[in-house]
């Protein structure tokens, strides 16, 4: 029995922190012979180890981050993974963008996964975020948007690949982007932040900018189809969703739908819009909508005085709108005032049943600082806010708040805390979701300065990570950061489960196999060359270090797919396959399938490689396009 005891407990010390507690127990296991560890001297050092590791950002050598973060990539157009805390980045998923190393708008699977903006070579991605069951992630698909050419990507959390991709059309530059939170996230919810003629065909008068609307779109998160969209008054810029399943809200700006900046900045307020679901879908139901610029999709009228929305207006052109965890309130962060507006989402109901009135849903404004942009939060009933203007980030006590603004007596300010400089968003450890958990906050600032090495006029963001486990915020960690990566959010590890090797039957090259059928190739063993008038389809098979085929033959003209198949069961084998000189390569993984579609204009000896390096003889890992003139 005491030696099962040891043994559990031994496991539990190396569970907690392996590689330091190795370490420190050296010197004890060269005498381990003449004094053996006992089950109270492990317990002991367990408790020791526990303590020390506590909410340390040191992630050593070997060890696993608690956290996954997806980055917005910014103008880069990808996303990118992140460890936290280490910050260390683990991936970058090309997504708007086009990706030399994994083919990514190279190869025909992701020209298709692209659909109709397959020619656009650019994106500005703002807003990632993962789909939800009852306001917990849930590990499934992290959405994305593009402000740049007004689409919305989806991500498959289980290998980390943009699986589909949406052009959304009536509307102009995607911003906010949520997902529905509960039940489950069935719906995305994004604005078409700059607002155009809603028949935007160019015969009608493109000065008349009574015709100019922005639209709130709802779209089916497994279909990747815009389920319907709802017009408003104003620009809509950022959105999330309740808790309940019942409001979507946005925050407006440019209530006065100005056509420049004097114009867009005159009046006193703007305002949040919310969206009453169920009605918006019963209205759809019913037909109670239009259609315009020649597609289908239902556009509901929620400008002022629809039964469908509420205006609570707000200091001028709000910004940043965030749920609390707790589903209490929605807060609306000022931008051009030093308020933020919390507003009380259990009040939403009165309102929709004229009951009282739009400002009697704002429960406080509490005033913050300069600049104020996004909130996030802990789970101490705590807000993190960023001051754009002042450089910093507030923390601050919601009920204190709301306490203060009825008329008591009580400091709602916690603590200001400089960071390096000019915050955007900010991102607390799951503070999106019901299990947020107060650990860490990340500050994404749009200026660096003198916080790393000078590298010319083009200086990187700096991504900041903040200790918040305790009382004081404690920053810990800059992180350069290439090119403004707008956004992030963090997930525990365990709610992410990827896989380490494709599955043959996975529906991202399921275009390749039915091809594959119809030419009468079995991709996991056949290499074949198949020719139909100047169109050449060659197939074959990679296993590390050898190409299934070491020579084709085509014609100088000729058009040619070529279709991989990785057919290495080994978990990070990954093959390549680059044809010299003809701007073609792409990322084949194990048990994965790629193609990619070229001429052959270049005649002569043409020798394609594989370009991931995946042997020893990974050198020797080549064959040859003999291209007749």
């Amino acid at each position: 029995m005491q030696d099962k005891d040891n043994k559990e407990l031994q496991q539990e010390v190396q569970n907690v922190d392996r590689r330091r507690f190795m370490g420190k127990s050296a010197l004890l296991g060269a005498g381990a012979v003449a004094a053996p560890m006992t089950a109270a001297m492990f317990a002991s050092m367990a408790k020791a180890q526990a303590k020390e590791a506590g909410n340390s950002a040191v992630v050593h050598p070997g060890e696993l981050d608690e956290y996954y973060g997806f980055w917005s990539g910014g103008h880069s157009g990808e996303v990118r993974i992140l460890g936290i805390p280490s910050m260390r980045e683990l991936m970058r998923i090309p997504v708007f963008n086009v990706d030399s190393a994994t083919g990514w708008g190279i190869t025909n699977e992701s020209k298709r996964i692209k659909g109709d903006s397959a020619h656009l070579l650019a994106g500005d991605s703002h807003h990632p975020h993962m789909s939800m069951t009852d306001g917990s992630y849930n590990g499934k698909y992290v959405f994305i948007n593009d402000k740049a050419n007004t689409r919305v990507a989806r991500i498959r959390c289980d290998v980390m690949k943009t699986d589909k991709m949406l052009t959304v059309p009536n509307v102009q530059a995607i911003h906010g982007l949520r997902v529905q939170k509960v039940p489950y996230t069935k719906y995305i919810i994004c604005n078409g932040e700059f607002e155009i003629p809603m028949n935007n065909d160019g015969k009608a008068s493109l000065e008349d900018v009574s015709t100019y609307r922005s639209l709130f779109n709802v779209i089916d998160a497994e279909s990747m189809e815009v389920a319907f969209q709802v017009m408003v008054d104003g620009n809509l810029d950022n959105t999330d969703a309740d808790f309940d399943g019942k409001y979507f809200a946005s925050t407006c700006y440019n209530s006065e739908m100005g056509m420049n900046l004097g114009e867009m900045i005159t009046a006193e307020r703007d305002h949040v819009v919310v969206f009453n679901l169920a009605r918006c879908e019963a209205a759809v139901k019913a037909g109670k909508f239009k259609t315009y610029n020649s597609n289908k999709i239902p556009v509901l009228d929620g400008r002022k005085g629809s039964e469908l929305t509420r205006y609570i207006p707000v200091p001028k052109s709000p910004h940043g709108l965030n749920t609390s965890p707790s589903g209490q309130y929605f807060v609306a962060n000022g931008k051009l005032s030093p308020t933020v507006s919390i507003i009380a989402i259990d009040k939403l109901d009165d309102l929709f049943n004229d009951k009282i009135k739009p400002r009697d849903t704002i429960v406080a404004e509490p005033e913050l600082g300069l600049g104020p942009l996004h909130t996030a939060f802990d789970n101490r009933g705590n807000a993190y806010t960023t001051l754009f203007l002042d450089s910093q980030i507030a923390k601050w006590n919601v009920e204190d708040a709301i306490r203060a603004h009825n008329g008591e007596k009580v400091n709602y300010l916690r603590q200001k805390l400089d960071v390096h400089y000019q915050p955007g968003h900010n991102h607390t450890s799951q503070g999106e979701s019901r299990d947020a958990d107060g650990k860490w906050l990340i500050s994404l600032c749009k200026f660096s300065k003198d916080r790393f090495l000078p590298v010319g006029p083009l200086r990187p963001e700096n991504d900041q990570l903040i200790d918040i486990s305790g009382d004081e915020m404690k920053l810990v960690h800059d992180g350069p950061t290439f090119a403004e990566p707008h956004d992030c959010m963090i997930v525990h590890r365990s709610k992410v489960k990827p896989k380490k090797l494709w599955t043959r039957d996975d529906p991202i090259f399921a275009d390749t196999v039915t091809m594959a059928k119809k030419d009468g190739v079995t991709l996991e063993t056949d290499n074949k060359v198949i020719r139909e008038g100047n169109k050449v389809r060659v197939y074959m098979t990679s296993i590390a270090p050898n190409f299934g085929m070491n020579e084709f033959k085509v014609k100088l003209g000729d058009e040619v797919t070529v279709v991989v198949t990785n057919l290495d069961q080994v978990e990070d084998v990954t093959h390549g396959f680059c044809m010299t000189n003809h701007g073609v390569q792409m990322e084949v993984g194990p048990q994965a399938t790629s193609s990619v579609t070229f001429i052959a204009n270049q005649p002569g000896v043409q020798w394609y490689y594989c370009n991931w390096f995946c042997h020893a003889l990974h050198m020797e890992m080549r064959g040859r396009m003999l291209v007749e003139a």
